[in-house]
This record gives C-alpha cells, structure tokens and sequence, in this order.
C-alpha cells in the first residue's frame, strides 16, 4: 500500500478528521528514516484501519516541514481532528513505535463516545444511545458516558437523569456538565409539582420557562426565565439564573444560543 501523498490538506489534515494520521516526515538521504519507515509501514498494515500513515517527503514538501516546525528527520507526527497531538524524532524500534501509539491513540471507548457526544449535540439521541450503551456495557461508571446518558433522559425523565450522576464528583473532569444537567433535573421536577412554585407576579412566565425547557425549546426558556430575571431576580432562590448558567454549560460556550443569551442575562443582572 502507497503511503506518500500528493495532497497534505487533504491527505493529511482532511482526513484526520475521520481517522487519525500518523505523518512521517522524511528524506531518501536520511539513514535513520530508512530504519523506521518500515516499521510505521508493518504497522500501519497491521492496525485493522485504527489509524493511517501518510509519508511526507521533506525534500518534496519543504513548506509543510516549515509548517510544522520540522528541524530534524525522521519526525512522526500524529493528527486529529485537523491538529497535531503529538510527536517523535529518530529512529524508535518497533516496541518503541508502538508504545507511543498506544500512549496517544484514542482508545476504542474515547472513539465511541466522540461519536456519541457529536450525535447527542445533533439531537440524534436513538443513534447515540446504541453507542453509549455499548461504552456502559464495558465501563459501566464511565463518567462521560453517565453525563451523555443523563442528558438525554434529562426532559423525560429527570430523576433518573439525576440517578446516572450520583457518582459523578468534582474530580471528574465531566463535573461541571454533570452538576448543569442536576440543576436542570430539579427544575424539571417543578413543571409536574408547580404547586411548589410560590406565587408572584413573575410565577406563570416561571412556569411557561419549565415548560419550553421540557419540551427541549431551550430559547424560549431562556428567553422567559430572563425575563423573570428582570422583573424579581430572588424568586425561587434565585432559579431563573442558576438555570441559565446551567443551560449555558449544557449547550457549551460556542453554541449560538450560549452566546446570544449569556449577554442578555448579564444585561439583566446588571
């Protein structure tokens, strides 16, 4: 199998985007990339298509030495997603080669949740579940998989999304959204006992706000606990704020809805 490319963008950098790339940068004149070039080459044969090589001849493509800071050769570079995650010089033996691959690949359980975390993200919740039961069937206290699972579950049924995160702490690196999906789950349990809502002039938008958060209408809940905001910031403990701040960490900081609404809620506060 041809390993050389013709095409970095798209060889390289496009494709890392569906698999990642390990890049050798290399030259016929180097003695040591002759010694490692067919190791990554055996390798590569033998992965069962976890990862590709793509051989970048330095004297071919200087620029994208240049690109890459490239001073000395062989150098193996490993893309994902677009970007270079991590690197070697020299000539590594085979045992070598291999122990950094496995350092820095992501494992099979990070590849499904990627999926699952994109198809949660698109609302295609029946694709994701398939992947993250498989993740729970392995792991089954894998934090994020417990998160992903919970936010789905989330407007159906919130005790149970509160159930999937009981173990789930701040050491976890998936805290923050874990304690956003908890603050939710209570809110939720509010639009089917809102007799536990006190009564004030700002209670029916509250209510209306649970409402649009239930049925995963997250603007228009926005919009209506903001507006609560403006008129009694205290109502419900301060309810209306906490539950944007958790939409927020939901949705994540590059989502439109985030970013639109953050200001208004700062707006509000001050």
């Amino acid at each position: 199998m041809a390993h050389d490319i013709s095409d970095f963008e798209r060889q390289v950098i496009a494709r890392s985007f569906e698999v990642p790339v390990v890049a050798d940068f290399w030259a016929e004149w180097c003695g040591p990339c002759k010694a490692l070039g067919p190791v990554l080459e055996k390798l590569a044969a033998g992965n069962g298509g976890t990862w590709v090589l793509a051989k970048i001849d330095t004297e071919r493509f200087p620029e994208h030495s240049a690109r890459f800071g490239i001073r000395s050769i062989p150098a193996v570079k490993l893309f994902i997603d677009g970007k270079p995650v991590a690197e070697f010089t020299g000539a590594l033996p085979e045992s070598g080669v291999r122990e950094w691959l496995e350092k820095h690949l992501p494992s099979k359980i990070a590849q499904l949740l990627a999926q699952a975390a994109e198809l949660v993200e698109a609302g295609a919740f029946d694709a994701a579940r398939g992947l993250i039961d498989t993740v729970l069937g392995s792991e089954p206290n894998n934090p994020q998989a417990r998160v992903l699972l919970a936010r789905m579950v989330l407007q159906d049924d919130p005790a149970a999304a509160r159930e999937l995160l009981e173990n789930i702490g701040q050491s976890s690196d998936h805290d923050a959204k874990a304690e956003a999906i908890r603050t939710l789950a209570d809110q939720l349990v509010l639009a089917a006992a809102p007799d536990d809502l006190p009564e004030d002039p700002v209670r029916a938008d509250y209510l209306l706000a649970l409402v649009a958060l239930q049925r995963r209408d997250f603007e228009e809940s926005l919009r209506l606990f903001i507006s609560v905001l403006r008129r009694n910031r205290r109502y419900h403990q301060d309810g209306a704020r906490r539950t944007c701040i958790a939409l927020f960490k939901l949705l994540g900081e590059k989502n439109p809805l985030t970013q639109l609404w953050r200001r208004e809620l700062s707006a509000a506060l001050h």
